[in-house]
């Protein structure tokens, strides 16, 4: 397409990262692809790092995204957990950052809202209007999915700012 622009949302985990990409050109979305990066939960830290860093960068090759956006980290009673997700969110955000491309940041319910309306909803809700905005998209994860809304939250936030920069 010409002017449309290709989005890479990640859902970023340590176990598994979903990534899902998007093409949007004004109003219209075309799924392009989404999957899951996995990494050997057996495996040291820093190896499970690399691996995610490696798989990211390996989609980010195959299909040239031009802007990314990558879920916030929401923080639980676990600092441990917390704190190994925020790793694997920073790999989440290096990986794009350091192919040049924008790197936005979506709060979880900020996601919600632009798939299903409201900042509150349930996993398979979201799944639902993945497949309602996008009726060719598969995913081989919830993550996948997850990432594909967190593209699709990017879309609509971009063309908003879009129209916003316009009246200026």
């Amino acid at each position: 397409m010409a002017d449309a622009i290709r989005i890479i949302g990640i859902d970023p985990g340590l176990r598994r990262t979903g990534w899902g990409i998007v093409e949007t050109l004004g109003n219209s979305l075309h799924f392009i692809a989404a999957g899951t990066a996995r990494s050997d939960d057996k495996g040291e830290l820093a190896t499970r790092l690399c691996q995610l860093h490696d798989a990211l960068v390996d989609v980010i090759d195959r299909f040239a995204p031009q802007e990314a956006a990558v879920e916030q980290t929401f923080v639980n009673k676990d600092a441990v957990a917390t704190l190994k997700l925020g790793q694997a969110r920073g790999i989440a955000m290096l990986v794009p950052a350091r192919a040049g491309l924008l790197v936005a940041e979506y709060a979880p319910n900020a996601v919600k809202k632009a798939v299903i309306g409201v900042g509150h909803g349930d996993k398979r809700q979201i799944h639902m209007m993945v497949k309602v905005l996008m009726p060719k998209s598969s995913f081989d994860s919830e993550h996948a999915a997850d990432a594909l809304a967190i593209a699709i939250c990017h879309a609509h936030h971009r063309q908003s700012r879009a129209r916003l920069a316009s009246l200026v």
